[in-house]
């Protein structure tokens, strides 16, 4: 069985790739292990079944940052064709790492931006995320940090001391950033935030990251403004799991959130129509052996013929 659909799979990208071109297509990009080796990418014709690029060897390799890591890779596309990435560096650093690319293939000079430098306590930067405003051709970039003693009331909620809120910057050229600022804070320790847009609000998906007692689990709270007030969190999405580096994609008429089981070493989904109810479908999605969390997102065919062609 699973020989026939690999062979589906390989016949169906054969046809998408004898089109014009522009067909869509959906990628995953994912690191593995403790993020050393860098950039991982997959893809998929249904948002189902995730194929890995490259024999999964790395396509950029960190060289930024303390730690030189490259975890939680997120990647989007702009409107000129300009895929931007920002992942985490290192467990216990200030800044974020940053490059781009036309292709996923060649990459520019990776950047470390110091987005916490004016709190020297700060313990973290952890999954940085990257959205494009399209009303003010800014991009907004955000992330999860531990300010120790910031939040007195939940210091005792999570890991080792860890006791994150939500901060961000924005930037239209990646030079010049605006002042960092408090962008979730809903009275609970938040990690692993990410951000779409539906008509006219802007949901985002989160991870309550509490601890003591245990939740572990994906949320979602919206807003009609990027940039808040965002909503207290919705009951849990996820099941009973620990899961954490949730990533949305829409698919037709659906929905799907994808997120890391990371205790059971695999990935998992849930899916909606409505954004209000859900269901887990993890029984269905299929991603390559030992991917960690990134983020998903669409490219057109002939980025995928370039991609496919990498690694042999």
């Amino acid at each position: 069985m699973k020989n026939r659909i690999v062979t589906f799979s390989f016949l169906l990208v054969s046809l998408i790739l004898s089109g014009a071109g522009k067909e869509k297509v959906f990628l995953f990009s994912y690191f593995k292990g403790n993020g050393e080796d860098g950039l991982h990418l997959a893809y998929s014709m249904d948002g189902y079944t995730f194929t890995t690029l490259n024999n999964d060897k790395s396509f950029l390799k960190p060289v930024v940052g303390t730690s030189k890591l490259m975890r939680d890779p997120c990647i989007i596309r702009t409107g000129d064709g300009t895929f931007h990435m920002v992942w985490t560096a290192g467990w216990t650093e200030r800044g974020i790492g940053y490059s781009s690319s036309r292709d996923l293939i060649n990459w520019s000079e990776q950047k470390y931006f110091m987005v916490m430098d004016k709190e020297p306590s700060a313990r973290n930067t952890w999954a940085p995320e990257i959205f494009f405003d399209k009303k003010t051709k800014q991009f907004l970039i955000f992330w999860a940090t531990t300010i120790p003693g910031r939040f007195p009331d939940t210091e005792k909620t999570g890991d080792t001391g860890y006791n994150h809120r939500i901060y961000y910057v924005t930037t239209r050229d990646f030079i010049t950033f605006s002042e960092t600022k408090l962008l979730y804070d809903h009275g609970f320790n938040v990690i692993d935030a990410t951000i779409i847009r539906n008509k006219k609000r802007y949901f985002m998906f989160l991870k309550d990251e509490t601890r003591n007692p245990p939740q572990k689990n994906i949320r979602l709270a919206s807003s009609s403004d990027l940039y808040g007030l965002y909503s207290p969190p919705s009951n849990p999405i996820t099941g009973n799991y620990w899961a954490e580096g949730p990533t949305p994609l829409k698919t037709g008429k659906k929905w799907i959130v994808y997120f890391d089981k990371y205790v059971d070493h695999k990935m998992g989904a849930v899916m909606s129509t409505d954004l209000i109810n859900w269901k887990d479908i993890s029984e269905k999605v299929t991603f390559p052996e030992g991917a960690r969390h990134g983020t998903m997102f669409q490219a057109d065919s002939k980025i995928l013929e370039k991609l496919l062609k990498t690694g042999k």
